[in-house]
C-alpha cells in the first residue's frame, strides 16, 4: 500500500474515483445528493484499500468529488468561503481571488477548459441563459445574489473568463459602517435626516468602492410606511425594513435580440405603480432622464448609484447620460439636474483597500452656467500609520445645509 502525498498522487486518487463513480451513476434513472455522496464515499474506501488515505484526506476527496459532480467543482469551495468577496477565472489554470481588499492566486484550478465550460454552464442555465460562442458574453446572478460575469472565447483570448463579486452573508448596516470607520456617527445622522426628509440622493463612486452596500444601509433610513419600488439590472439590493416593496430587473434580450426590458422602461413602468420613492441600483444609461423627471414630478427621495470619482464628475456623468437619450441643449439639461438632486454622497476605495465615504456635498443650484456644489462633509487624509492604514477623520464643514425646506417640513427637524 502507498502512501498519499497532498498533490499529483491525491490528483490521481480522485480521476480514478471519479471515473468509477460515472460508471455507477450510469447504472441509476435518477440519483439524489444522498445517494452520490454514498457512491463516493464507498469508492473513496475501497480506494484506500491500496493507497493509504488519511482521514482528513478521504474527507477532502469526497468534498472535492462531490463538489466536481453535483456542484460547480473548485468555484464552489471558493464560494462557500466568507472571507472571499470577489472571484476572478481568467481561465482553467489561473484562479485569483480577493480577500480583505487583497488579490492573491488561488491554489487550486480546473482540471480541464471542459470542465470550466461545464460549470459556466450550470450557472447560466439555472437562470435560463445561453452562453455559447455565437452569444459568448453573459450577466447573471447566482442564488444568494452574488453577481456573474461570463465572457467566453474567441472574445476572451486565453480562455473562459468568469467574474464573480460576492456578497456578504451578514447585512452591513450603518453601525456596522460606522463601527468600521467608513463613516462618522455624525455623518450617518445627518444622511438619515436627509433621508427621511425626502431628499433625493446619488451615491457615486468608483468600481469597487461599495456603493451597492452604502444604499443597503442607507435604505434603512426610509420610513416604514412608504411604498417603495426598486430597479436594478440584476437584484442586489437588500431592503428588509420596507413592507409595501416591489423589486423590478430588467430583461436583456434574447438570443433573437428580442424580449429585452431596459432600466429606462422599468421606471417608466415604476412612475405608473404609485410610489412614494424609486430606488435605482446604478445609473449607466440613458434611465437617467426618466429618473431626473421623476424626482422633478414629486418623488423626493429617490436614490441611484453611479461610477464616477467626485461629485462634479458624477453630475457631468449624468449629462453625457441624458444626451444619449436625448437631444437638448446642455444648459437645459444641468438646469433639470441641479434641480433634481439634492446630496451626493461620494465613496471611494483607499490606498489601503479601506472604503470610506469621502465626501457629502449639496447641489446648491447652477451659477454662471457652471453647477454650484456645498461641501457639508470631508473626509481629511493625514498619512498613513506604521501599519499602513490610512489615518484621518470624516468631519463636517464649517458650510450648512442651504436647501432646508424639506427638513424643515419634517419631523426630524424637531426630534
Amino acid at each position: 500500500m502507498k502512501n498519499l502525498s497532498l498533490s499529483d498522487d491525491m490528483d490521481e486518487i480522485i480521476e480514478k474515483v471519479r471515473d468509477r463513480v460515472k460508471e455507477g451513476l450510469n447504472t441509476y434513472d435518477s440519483v439524489d445528493d444522498e445517494m452520490i455522496m454514498e457512491l463516493i464515499e464507498n469508492q473513496v474506501i475501497e480506494e484506500g484499500k491500496y493507497s493509504y488515505i488519511s482521514l482528513n484526506q478521504r474527507d477532502l476527496i469526497v468534498k472535492k468529488l462531490f463538489n466536481s459532480i453535483r456542484k460547480l467543482d473548485v468555484l464552489q469551495e471558493i464560494l462557500e468561503d466568507s472571507a472571499v468577496d470577489e472571484i476572478m477565472i481568467n481561465n482553467a489554470n489561473r484562479i485569483f481571488v480577493e480577500k480583505r481588499g487583497v488579490i492573491e492566486r488561488y491554489p487550486a484550478a480546473f482540471s480541464s477548459e471542459d470542465k470550466l465550460l461545464d460549470v459556466i454552464n450550470q450557472i447560466v442555465s439555472k437562470v435560463n441563459r445561453i452562453v455559447n460562442e455565437s452569444n459568448p458574453i453573459v450577466d447573471v446572478r447566482l442564488q444568494d445574489g452574488s453577481r456573474v460575469n461570463v465572457v467566453l472565447p474567441p472574445i476572451a483570448l486565453d480562455g473562459p473568463t468568469v467574474t464573480i463579486r460576492k456578497f456578504p452573508e451578514e447585512r452591513i448596516n450603518m453601525e456596522k459602517l460606522i463601527h468600521i470607520g467608513s463613516i462618522s456617527e455624525e455623518g450617518a445622522l445627518f444622511l438619515r435626516k436627509l433621508v427621511r426628509a425626502g431628499y433625493n440622493i446619488f451615491i457615486s463612486g468608483g468600481t469597487g468602492s461599495g456603493k451597492t452596500t452604502f444604499l443597503n444601509a442607507l435604505s434603512n433610513f426610509i420610513p416604514r410606511d412608504e411604498r417603495i419600488i426598486t430597479i436594478e439590472d440584476s437584484a442586489e439590493l437588500q431592503i428588509s425594513s420596507i413592507d409595501n416593496l416591489v423589486r423590478l430587473e430588467s430583461r436583456n434580450a434574447n438570443i433573437e435580440g428580442r424580449n429585452e426590458i431596459t432600466i429606462r422602461d422599468l421606471v417608466k413602468s415604476a412612475l405608473r405603480m404609485r410610489p412614494d420613492r424609486i430606488i435605482i441600483g446604478e445609473i449607466r444609461d440613458a434611465a437617467v432622464i426618466d429618473l431626473v423627471n421623476a424626482m422633478n414630478t414629486g418623488h423626493d427621495g429617490s436614490i441611484s448609484t453611479g461610477h464616477a470619482n467626485s461629485p462634479i464628475d458624477m453630475l457631468h456623468r449624468m449629462e453625457t447620460l441624458y444626451l444619449t437619450g436625448m437631444d437638448v441643449p446642455l444648459m437645459a439639461i444641468r438646469s433639470q439636474i441641479a434641480s433634481a438632486v439634492d446630496i451626493v454622497v461620494q465613496l471611494g476605495r483607499l490606498r489601503d483597500k479601506t472604503r470610506k465615504v469621502l465626501e457629502i456635498s449639496e447641489i446648491v443650484g447652477i451659477k454662471e452656467g457652471e453647477y454650484l456644489l456645498n461641501t457639508l462633509f470631508k473626509f481629511e487624509d493625514e498619512g498613513n500609520d506604521e501599519d499602513g492604514k490610512v489615518k484621518g477623520c470624516f468631519k463636517r464643514t464649517e458650510n450648512e445645509l442651504q436647501n432646508r425646506a424639506k427638513l424643515l417640513g419634517s419631523w426630524e427637524n424637531f426630534s
